[in-house]
């Protein structure tokens, strides 16, 4: 039976008395509108832990001025449903006061691997994610934390931060699931029209087109750059490739050439729609990538 929890102090209750019987704890953290990528994190905690706790909160310290934040999906019951089918123990839907009261005068800024590419687009965005990611840990003290791979960056802020303040959680980060069509699951894909969404179909195509010249031997990261951009060209005026680079995939620092493994990052804008996707790619021989 899944429990419903919307008291902070409630949480951290429970948690001690999981914690006094020594069970380990999955955490996966959300803001709603889930889908089977969300699902596919769950699956895993299940899998790895006794216990799995999943938070539904919308972040407003994350959305920057113009964005999304108003008509971001919201369907607290759906949500609990799916997480009911996922055999979830706990989801945790905390109120704003709760999360971000009156007065906050603290925030988590994680500098260097935040502040290009989303961290340049969207300047106040990481310390919103990592300040409400590191209250959740503080109340849920999860032994283990899952995160999906599209938002790379994401991750590899979360990794930082989990490091540099030394919280007890090992963080988990799980493959992109996407739709047949190539496609990377996510919230936002509902705002894409029939047409939109064969546009946004670009940005898998890139990346898959480029991953292939990797394993075909090319290692020049301009010419990657190149092929990523050329395959993301639209004739529609409201189709722009914010960005695509070849980058470290611990530093964020662009490359000059695939040595070892490589992170394809990229956005492109469809309409109003934001998408991110990425792809890990490696010459061939390369020991496998264990993110």
């Amino acid at each position: 039976m899944t429990r419903v929890i919307r008291d902070r102090d409630e949480m951290r209750r429970y948690v001690r008395m999981l914690r006094k019987n020594r069970f380990p704890i999955g955490f996966v953290p959300t803001m709603g509108a889930l889908h089977d990528g969300h699902r596919s994190l769950m699956r895993r905690s299940f899998r790895e832990n006794d216990r799995t706790v999943v938070s539904i909160y919308v972040n407003p310290l994350q959305f920057g001025p113009g964005e999304d934040f108003e008509r971001y999906p919201r369907d607290i019951d759906a949500d609990t449903s799916a997480c009911r089918a996922e055999k979830v123990d706990v989801v945790f839907a905390p109120s704003a006061a709760q999360m971000n009261p009156p007065g906050r005068t603290t925030q988590v800024t994680v500098d260097g691997v935040s502040e290009d590419y989303e961290g340049e687009t969207r300047p106040s965005h990481f310390a919103g994610v990592a300040t409400i990611v590191a209250t959740l840990f503080h109340i849920v003290q999860p032994d283990r934390a899952y995160f999906g791979q599209k938002d790379y960056q994401q991750t590899v802020v979360i990794r930082r931060m989990v490091q540099d303040l030394a919280f007890a959680v090992d963080v988990v980060v799980c493959p992109i699931m996407r739709d047949p069509d190539g496609l990377a699951l996510s919230s936002r894909n509902v705002y894409l029209s029939a047409e939109d969404r064969k546009e946004a179909l670009r940005l898998p195509t890139a990346l898959a087109r480029a991953e292939q010249h990797v394993l075909d031997g090319e290692t020049d990261c301009a010419r990657l750059r190149k092929i990523l951009r050329a395959a993301m060209r639209s004739k529609r005026s409201d189709v722009a490739l914010e960005y695509a680079d070849v980058v470290h995939p611990e530093t964020l620092v662009p490359l000059g050439r695939v040595e070892g493994h490589a992170v394809l990052l990229a956005v492109l804008r469809v309409g109003k729609t934001r998408l991110l996707d990425n792809r890990v790619v490696a010459p061939p021989g390369t020991a496998a990538w264990e993110g």
